[in-house]
């Protein structure tokens, strides 16, 4: 199991369909450094005609496989299009908003950059005989391209791969009721630890490439929705789509992965009810369908702490847990400072940034890291 990630790697290319507006699509996605550095993207798109990327025939006739890579490559274009210039444009031309469209309903999740396509379906194995590792995974799809936008990403990628023995835990003591051994239990607690161990080991290595200058100023503008950033306060208008009505959707978010709101419910991880957690509820309708299932089965099923709690051997594995969880969150909150808060002070030379107070979707994030993280430390037994 590879947890969130897809089985195998995501496809670099189309196989079964072969259209010339596939292949528009494919070298449009790839050029996108070269056309962002010259300042030549707003031209190009200029140019096409409304049906130059169409994806009728992915839609009716693609695979899966092939339909999320249109969806990572319509993504990034229209990303780069709305915030790669000294200001955000709010009208999205018809030639991407059309095919961006049909292609979110059909995966079943609105047209905006998402965790989904931003990490999950954008990497591959330099040597696919080795496995998922920070010396071994690459991007398929950039912005401008570079070692800190691509060690950004990648790191996600392996936390992503790391959590996924903790995800098939979470899943399995989900199953546990009071008639389960607690010896098992405890092995799957102890598992969901471990992997979270690795995982924290693994995130701790961000600022080794990802310099956060850099990232303010040339990874992060990118990544921005226009819902609640005060830059596009007005909404995107998608040509010929939703009635030509302004659209708001969030920005792609950490928030988006399915990793801890599945720990959260697997474990009775519980957060008091304001306007962040109804934020992260929100982030589920930008996770992929079946991640969504997942966590709501997860969540809805488990009955763990209320056996830790009968149990007194179990509790010590179970704040071994919530530690990892909490350490996790004091290491997310350390980078928002370092690579947020300390960087909003300088002046952004490329791209439209939006907020400097607010995260990527739309949140006021120093404050809801502050308090996940305290709220999961309150709870360990």
């Amino acid at each position: 199991m590879k947890g969130f990630l897809p089985i195998d790697e995501p496809m670099q290319g189309y196989s079964s369909i072969n259209e010339n507006s596939l292949t528009k699509l494919q070298e449009l996605a790839a050029n996108l450094p070269k056309l962002l550095l010259t300042d030549r993207l707003e031209t190009n798109i200029t140019m096409m005609s409304d049906d130059d990327l169409c994806v009728d025939s992915l839609i009716q006739n693609g695979s899966l496989e092939e339909i999320k890579l249109s969806m990572v490559q319509l993504s990034f274009i229209a990303h780069a299009y709305i915030l790669g210039g000294s200001e955000p444009k709010s009208n999205l031309p018809r030639v991407i908003a059309k095919p961006w469209v049909s292609i979110s309903r059909k995966l079943e999740r609105p047209p905006v950059l998402s965790y989904a396509s931003y990490c999950l379906d954008n990497w591959y194995l330099m040597n696919s005989e080795e496995p998922i590792n920070l010396n071994n995974v690459a991007l398929i799809n950039n912005f401008l391209g570079g070692i800190d936008e691509d060690w950004f990403v990648t790191i996600h990628v392996c936390i992503e791969d790391a959590a996924s023995d903790a995800m098939e835990a979470s899943k399995l003591i989900s199953q546990c009721t009071e008639e389960s051994e607690e010896s098992y239990i405890e092995e799957l607690l102890n598992r969901i630890s471990q992997s979270m161990q690795a995982v924290n080991n693994i995130f701790e290595r961000m600022p080794e490439r990802c310099d956060p200058y850099v990232y303010y100023h040339r990874v992060r503008p990118f990544i921005f929705g226009s819902k609640d950033n005060p830059d596009l306060e007005n909404g995107i208008v998608y040509q010929g789509e939703f009635g030509d009505v302004p659209q708001f959707y969030r920005g792609e978010t950490g928030a988006q992965s399915s990793i801890m709101p599945t720990l959260d419910g697997a474990l009775g991880i519980e957060h008091t009810k304001d306007s962040l957690r109804h934020y992260l509820n929100e982030m589920r309708d930008y996770m992929p369908k079946e991640h969504r299932q997942f966590i709501e089965e997860v969540e809805t099923n488990s009955m763990t702490k209320k056996l830790v709690r009968k149990s007194s051997l179990l509790i010590n594995s179970y704040n071994d847990c919530l530690e990892q969880i909490r350490a996790f969150r004091a290491l997310h909150l350390k980078y928002a400072r370092i690579y947020i808060h300390n960087q909003s002070k300088q002046k952004n030379p490329f791209g439209a940034g939006g907020s400097t107070i607010h995260g990527t979707g739309g949140t006021p994030f120093m404050s809801y890291l502050k308090k996940h993280r305290d709220e999961t430390e309150q709870q360990k037994q």
